[in-house]
């Protein structure tokens, strides 16, 4: 396609094809005979648009030209490099999945567990077989093993519900169980009083190791070897008179 660059009192229109008007010079700088001329200049065909369309996409740039005194040269400058110029605007479409993963069934609590622990020890405590007493501080506790997947209730009640899930109490209860390696391969069923909880879950250890040495005599060395066999006979040291505490005394006055 053919199109014209006409040169209109001082901007350079070009016809014919995409639509540019481009600053020149003033009228004065041209000479009289040069006042409107002709450039042939040719354009591929696909490069013809619209004027509307492209009075658009390119209000934002601007071209200086330079127009020598010598009549026959018209001079125009390329533009600068860091210009971008976009004739077509490409739309981009984003495409969102969302997923969700189902979770994995929990097991079903047990509603009652009283009735579960009575139902699984028929006759109570004093019944059973596989049985160990601990002690420490003012803590006792009767543990009763049997054959499970390593459950642990302590009186009709989940061990970390019951132990507030501390995890270093939690740690001392199955301290004995796993150096034997039998972390799920029994239930425990603990009924325990007095003192406080640490020196409860210390009570429910040594109970535990007691019980393992009426599934075997084997278990005896290595529950030795971990002190697991050893009543802690570590206590308060009770208050003296005229002390604030076991041994601290107020504070010395001379006068």
């Amino acid at each position: 396609m053919l199109g014209d660059i006409i040169v209109y009192s001082s901007y350079v229109i070009l016809s014919g094809s995409p639509s540019l008007s481009l600053p020149c010079a003033s009228p004065a700088a041209l000479s009289q005979n040069t006042t409107k001329f002709l450039i042939t200049i040719n354009f591929p065909q696909t490069m013809a648009l619209s004027i509307s369309s492209l009075t658009s996409s390119l209000s934002s740039l601007s071209f200086s030209s330079q127009i020598s005194r010598n009549p026959n040269s018209v001079s125009i400058p390329q533009p600068p490099k860091s210009v971008p110029i976009s004739l077509f605007s490409k739309t981009t479409r984003s495409l969102s999945i969302s997923a969700t993963v189902a979770a994995p069934p929990e097991s079903e609590p047990v509603e009652d567990l009283k009735k579960y622990v009575k139902s699984r020890l028929p006759g109570g405590f004093a019944a059973q077989t596989i049985i160990g007493t601990g002690r420490r501080k003012s803590a006792i506790a009767r543990v009763v093993l049997q054959e499970g997947t390593g459950k642990f209730i302590i009186n009709y009640r989940d061990a970390r519900e019951y132990l507030q899930g501390n995890p270093l109490w939690l740690h001392y209860i199955k301290v004995p169980l796993v150096t034997l390696g039998y972390e799920t391969s029994y239930d425990v069923f603990v009924k325990a009083h007095g003192g406080g909880l640490s020196g409860q879950a210390q009570a429910i250890s040594l109970g535990i190791a007691r019980a393992l040495l009426k599934v075997s005599e084997d278990h005896r060395s290595p529950l030795r070897k971990e002190g697991l066999l050893t009543r802690d006979s570590r206590v308060v040291e009770r208050k003296k008179v005229g002390l604030k505490k076991a041994r601290k005394a107020p504070q010395y006055s001379k006068r």
